[in-house]
């Protein structure tokens, strides 16, 4: 009996560190909190009336450390913690949690001048001094040994504290410039020897019987990109890919720091992975299941009126989020110049894609450096101003709802993201972005929920799968598709999908490559818009296009075309305008589903019009009924979340009594929302 009871036991508290370390304990909860600099200027006294004020507000959460390695390792080896143990335990006292980062970057200056080689070489050799945040070569061996030195010194010092609530991993990972040393170029010779093996298979991946560029033994290769010259696709492809696995295993090890000293404790960050700068396959960190907070910074612009910044900063929320289940964590909010009731508004959307935090950026308006004059809820003199009022408003309403939220989206609909498609289909004008970002807008501003998916790791467990610009098809995922449709799933693909191969070269064979017999089409060439129009028999000028979609007729613009000729799939709708008719919709059986594909990229109206057919055909979940500008969804089976995005009352129908939580009122019938607000409610 007694060994039974310990089994039991030992069982229920493997249960509860499981439990523990999901973060299920931490589930039906909305945080809200600021991102706070104590390293400014480390007053204790100011620090107390700063906590004060949190209180006042509301807060539960602040986010602290990022950007500051140095201010716990000033000098090599030489730790100091004492000053942050004092911040640690006011915030403990205060019932605040905290968000600590990790600022393995930027690197402390000592670091850069002990080993100049962790410096970023520009694409003209020049090292560069690093005058700016993000300027070292994460992929440098002396720079992770210390960076995960002192990964290891702050989770050890900090892991068990009763105030932490999670350990942010890096900020901001694909921001920062791209280095291109002589170690980068090192360390890429040794990664594409593991890759190829060969020479042999190294040429003809690159095809470098182009242009001469035939390479004869591994010295020979250099880096893809000179002063402002750059090669090949297929090595820009390789060299990028190269650079996304150095900063997934650097974040990797940093992660295993954490759960090593700190078991218990939550992993998070904030996940710019698309800067610009040094975008890079963020899929591999979030398939791993080891960020168990997804996280990013909520940057929609200052306008209360306007929504496409809103669409904009909840797209980042979903291709962060990619399929993991957990709760989201914006890590970072607007303040700023945010017009009054726009953070509210923004605080609000967020909730529709899961997320469970709104942590301001920033505490204070910074004293000095790059952000001196990026305004935060306190004023330079340390008075808050009207975003603290705002903040402080959304806490006060949370804390009514939080024990319903986060809210869990039902998605019924994958979006396909490629990150060889985003770095190999750089060409064509409308990108694999954009195309992705506008499959989004389509079902957001229909209330449905969807995910934004890598196909090689996804189970694909979906009704419709939408394949947008998804240039490079590997044999893979093309099997992957082929069985999702085969088995009784609907795909769509868009212009540009299926046209080059994993290494980056043309697919030789029909296109779209691979799965032409699925589609049952041949995709033969593209056609530039502006230029047929001068043969247009209806006078079309520029981008425009005239389309008849099942005999309706629909006008869009697309600076191209794709010229389809159908073989065993039927035309759903053509280009009407031009010297003749140009099937630019066809849909095709295969085993027990459907391939559609739209030779146009997915921003087209058409488009908006397809998605509208297969919700009905497919019956894809919608959200509730409402007008036109409010965002909604049934957060469970009796509680509604509404949001009017528009400048003007809307009125929304119900079918019985229902009560708001937010503003405690009764409804008997319809309800109201003003402009701009709210509404949660109970349904009777």
């Amino acid at each position: 009996m007694k060994s039974k009871f310990r089994t039991s036991a030992a069982f229920f508290f493997l249960i509860f560190l499981i439990a523990s370390r999901c973060g299920i304990g931490y589930a039906q909860e909305l945080y809200v909190g600021a991102n706070y600099h104590p390293h400014d200027d480390k007053d204790p006294a100011k620090i107390k009336r700063d906590i004060a004020l949190m209180q006042a507000a509301g807060f539960k959460v602040v986010r602290m450390g990022h950007l500051a390695w140095d201010s716990y390792e000033p000098a090599e080896g030489k730790f100091d913690f004492a000053w942050f143990d004092q911040v640690m335990d006011e915030m403990e006292k205060a019932g605040i949690k905290v968000i600590l980062d990790i600022a393995v970057r930027p690197a402390p200056l000592w670091l850069h001048h002990k080993y100049p080689s962790i410096d970023i070489t520009d694409a003209s050799g020049n090292r560069l001094y690093p005058n700016h945040r993000y300027m070292e070569d994460v992929g440098d061996p002396d720079y992770q040994r210390y960076a995960l030195q002192y990964a290891d010194s702050l989770t050890r010092h900090y892991g068990r504290h009763p105030a932490l609530l999670a350990f942010g991993i890096d900020n901001e990972s694909g921001d920062g410039p791209i280095s291109y040393s002589a170690s980068v170029r090192r360390r890429f010779i040794t990664w594409l020897g593991r890759k190829y093996g060969s020479l042999d298979s190294l040429n003809r991946a690159w095809a470098t019987q182009r242009w001469s560029r035939r390479i004869g033994n591994f010295d020979e290769i250099g880096l893809p990109v000179s002063g402002g010259v750059t090669g090949a696709p297929e090595r820009m492809l390789d060299f990028r890919r190269f650079i996304s696995d150095e900063v997934n295993g650097f974040l990797l090890k940093v992660i295993a720091k954490v759960n090593a000293n700190a078991p218990k404790a939550l992993v998070n960050t904030n996940a710019w992975y698309y800067s610009p700068m040094k975008f890079f396959d963020y899929a591999n960190i979030a398939y791993s299941g080891k960020m168990t907070r997804e996280g990013c910074g909520f940057y929609p612009g200052s306008s209360l009126t306007t929504n496409y910044g809103v669409m904009d900063a909840l797209f980042g929320i979903e291709r962060i989020q990619f399929e993991s289940t957990n709760p989201f964590w914006c890590t970072e909010f607007t303040t700023m110049t945010a017009v009054p009731g726009s953070i509210r508004k923004s605080a609000y959307a967020s909730l529709f894609y899961g997320n469970q935090m709104v942590c301001g950026w920033t505490w204070q308006s910074m004293h000095g450096g790059e952000e001196q004059f990026l305004e935060g809820m306190l004023d330079w003199d340390g008075i808050p101003n009207r975003k603290y009022e705002e903040y402080r408003r959304i806490a006060t309403e949370f804390k009514k709802i939080q024990s319903y939220f986060p809210y869990k989206p039902r998605p019924e609909i994958g979006l396909a993201f490629s990150f060889p498609s985003v770095i190999a289909g750089g060409y064509f004008s409308q990108s694999h972005q954009q195309q992705l970002e506008s499959s989004f807008d389509i079902f957001a501003y229909r209330n449905i929920d969807t995910r934004i998916i890598d196909i090689a790791r996804s189970t694909l467990d979906y009704k419709l799968l939408l394949l947008p610009g998804i240039s490079v098809m590997d044999a893979a995922t093309a099997g992957k598709v082929r069985d999702f449709v085969r088995r009784g799933g609907t795909v769509v693909m868009t212009g540009n999908s299926g046209v080059l191969d994993k290494t980056g070269k043309v697919i030789s064979s029909t296109h779209p490559g691979l799965l032409d017999d699925v589609f049952g089409i041949r995709v033969a060439s593209y056609e530039q818009t502006t230029d047929l129009n001068e043969l247009s028999r209806k006078g079309l000028k520029g981008d425009q296009l005239e389309l008849s979609y099942h005999g309706k007729p629909v006008l869009t613009e697309s600076s191209k075309f794709e010229i389809i000729e159908p073989r065993e799939a039927e035309v759903m709708a053509s280009i009407t305008g031009l010297d003749r008719d140009y099937p630019i919709v066809t849909s095709n059986r295969y085993g027990k589903g459907r391939a559609i594909y739209v030779g146009l990229p997915a921003s087209s109206a058409v488009m908006r019009l397809l998605a509208d057919d297969l919700i009905d055909t497919l019956s894809i979940h919608r959200g509730p009924d409402v007008p036109q500008g409010v965002m909604a969804r049934q957060i469970d089976e009796h509680h509604v979340l509404y949001l009017n995005v528009t400048g003007q009352p809307v009125r929304i129908k119900m079918t019985g009594p229902s009560r708001s939580l937010l503003y405690d009122r009764d409804f008997d019938g319809d309800i109201t929302i003003p402009p701009y607000e709210p509404e949660f409610v109970v349904l009777k």
